[in-house]
């Protein structure tokens, strides 16, 4: 629910509960106010007849029966109501009755009853009734009303600037424009907005600049050093000194990794700042060939049993060709690396999807946390644990899906990416061949 729905829903209730009261007791006030003016009739009539009677002005008895309700049999006395037959109408109607003893001279007392139709009243607290209802309605649907102009009218700003913020996206490096709408409170969120952006994206490029920066005055010296160790490692005085050998190997090792972690970083830092713009047609069955070539003497070194599965069809996606060659060797290198001496790798692409399935050791948790930088499934692994995080940021960066589900008791790993079918490309049938090791 909405802030205008939610305020206009207590307007309407406050409404509600003030207009019932207020018309009920309305309704309740004007009956007694017409009441009470009738039976000040019937007593203004009553004393008129008792003033008649104290000066001997009065008909007989007998007569005075054909124009009032008279009975020389005791009544009960006061105000009632009652409902009598109206002979013009013919419909029975209420009336208000008031009931007094009269002295008549020379007759002795009599009870006279004096009658006073209620239709009147009733039909005047119908329309009365009526006209409340009536305005009732006539406010809740107005509220109403208003409400829908105000959601549709003063408050298009604010929605406006809802779209703008929910499509904006900080690495297309771009400061944000709103306008200023007319209501106060509108402007100066955007205006709070608009420096908001601009801040985040200076504090953006300035990070932006400080990472590529670090990343190019780092690989030089990395690279120094690792050409300096293989050269170490080729003297011969290092066969005189047993204890150097391993010394300099472990060093030289730790700067590959520190190599390679520098390299995943830097390529992580790239596709996040979207410095890969140039796309062009990647045939992904050709380089997934080329990509199964090259590793077949590590799955030999591993004693993997591996098997393709490409339709005929030509699988073409728009990318970077270096995106698409780290996407494919990254997957291939994650089934190779985290699978077991003998086990099997399938690789299955359609123009649908890529989906590589490969054994492994059991694992437990939460499978979509591999994605996370430097999630390693085993924690003394010498890789970065970067590999998976770089395959989620390229397929986020194409639009692509990339889910890890894991069968067979967390021994069957599988990681399915599903890709934009090229516009036009036609079913065929699937062309499979295994090749084992």
């Amino acid at each position: 629910m909405n802030l205008l729905n939610a305020t206009t829903r207590y307007y309407l209730l406050l409404a509600l509960f003030l207009f019932v009261p207020g018309s009920l007791g309305l309704y309740y006030g004007l009956n007694w106010a017409l009441r009470t003016e009738i039976e000040e009739q019937l007593v203004i009539r009553r004393l008129e007849l008792e003033d008649k009677a104290r000066n001997n002005q009065l008909l007989p008895v007998d007569q005075l029966a054909t124009l009032l309700n008279v009975s020389r049999q005791p009544r009960p006395e006061g105000f009632h109501d009652t409902i009598l037959p109206d002979n013009v109408q013919h419909e029975m109607v209420p009336h208000r009755l008031l009931t007094f003893p009269l002295n008549v001279r020379g007759e002795g007392p009599v009870w006279v009853t004096l009658r006073k139709s209620l239709v009147e009243t009733r039909e005047l607290l119908a329309m009365v009734l009526g006209v409340m209802l009536g305005m009732l309605a006539l406010l809740l649907g107005g509220m109403v009303g208003l409400n829908r102009w105000l959601s549709s009218r003063l408050w298009a700003p604010f929605r406006h600037t809802l779209a703008t913020l929910r499509t904006y996206d900080l690495q297309q490096h771009q400061v944000l424009t709103l306008p200023t709408p007319a209501v106060a409170e509108f402007a100066e969120l955007n205006h709070a907005l608009n420096g908001f952006s601009q801040r985040l994206v200076a504090d953006y490029e300035t990070l932006r600049e400080f990472t590529a920066n670090a990343a190019h005055e780092t690989q030089t010296p990395l690279a120094i050093m690792q050409a300096q160790l293989e050269q170490l490692l080729q003297l011969p005085v290092l066969a005189e000194d047993a204890a150097a050998g391993p010394l300099l190997a472990d060093l030289y090792g730790a700067t590959l990794r520190l190599s390679r972690l520098h390299q995943a970083l830097g390529l992580l830092s790239k596709i996040e700042n979207r410095q890969f713009a140039q796309a062009v047609p990647v045939c992904l069955d050709q380089l997934l060939e080329e990509k199964i070539k090259q590793l077949e003497p590590l799955f030999d070194a591993r004693e993997l049993r591996y098997g393709l599965d490409i339709q005929r069809a030509p699988v073409v996606v728009s990318m970077h060709p270096g995106l698409a060659d780290s996407l494919i060797q990254n997957l291939l290198q994650n089934a190779v690396k985290h699978n077991i001496r003998g086990g099997e790798l399938t690789v299955e692409l359609s123009p649908k999807e890529l989906k590589i399935s490969n054994t492994g050791p059991a694992i437990t948790g939460n499978p979509a946390r591999f994605f996370e930088r430097f999630r390693k499934h085993n924690a003394a692994s010498e890789s970065p644990g970067l590999g998976l995080s770089i395959v989620q940021q390229i397929c986020e960066y194409y639009g692509f899906a990339v889910t890890y589900s894991v069968a067979k008791a967390g021994t069957r790993h599988t990681l399915r990416v599903e890709l934009n079918a090229p516009a036009g490309a036609a079913k065929a049938p699937a062309l499979s061949h295994a090749v084992a090791s």
